[in-house]
């Protein structure tokens, strides 16, 4: 009986699952959103939450026990540099699972996982004082545009029917010949 065991398998012996969860961390942390099956899914979104706990320590020890989980210097430094000031005020739920659709080879349940930061929108500088009424002025003047006539559609010639082709080859008969009874 498992009584206790809530270590999820995923089918892989154990040396592969932590290396497979400490790369799908990395991509997830690299790219900032990848996609994969419901049940790893579920187990990574564990592992990189725990990840971005420590980083929020954000002292040499964490460092290194982060660098330990991910052995990737550029995830470290993104996680530690870019990620965790995002979600300094956040706590807990750094990251988010949607449901993608169904594999078609086998069926498996698929989940995009992605980081649960804001995407920054960036503005448009407001034009300033009379360029900004000079704009105004001109859109109001400015006549409608008319709509282009429609092209009329050209008619199409008559295919010329093909000649017949000529028979290539004339009928002929096959004659079939019957054995002799002496002949074997």
């Amino acid at each position: 009986m498992r009584h206790g065991r809530k270590v999820r398998k995923l089918g892989v012996k154990p040396a592969h699952r932590h290396a497979m969860l400490s790369n799908m961390a990395t991509s997830l942390i690299l790219v900032g959103k990848i996609k994969t099956t419901t049940a790893r899914a579920k187990v990574l979104q564990g592992k990189v939450d725990k990840l971005v706990t420590l980083a929020k320590r954000g002292d040499l020890h964490a460092r290194r026990q982060v660098f330990a989980a991910l052995r990737d210097d550029a995830a470290v430094t993104k996680l530690f540099t870019e990620i965790v000031p995002e979600l300094k005020d956040i706590k807990g739920g750094y990251t988010k699972r949607a449901f993608f659709g169904r594999r078609l080879g086998d069926g498996a349940s698929l989940c995009v996982v992605e980081l649960n930061i804001e995407k920054k929108v960036v503005e448009e500088p407001k034009k300033k004082g009379k360029e900004k009424e000079e704009g105004k002025a001109e859109e109001g003047k400015a006549p409608k545009k008319e709509a282009k006539p429609k092209k009329e559609k050209k008619e199409r010639k008559e295919k010329k029917p093909k000649p017949e082709k000529k028979e290539a080859h004339k009928e002929t008969k096959v004659v079939k010949k019957k054995k002799s009874p002496t002949a074997k």
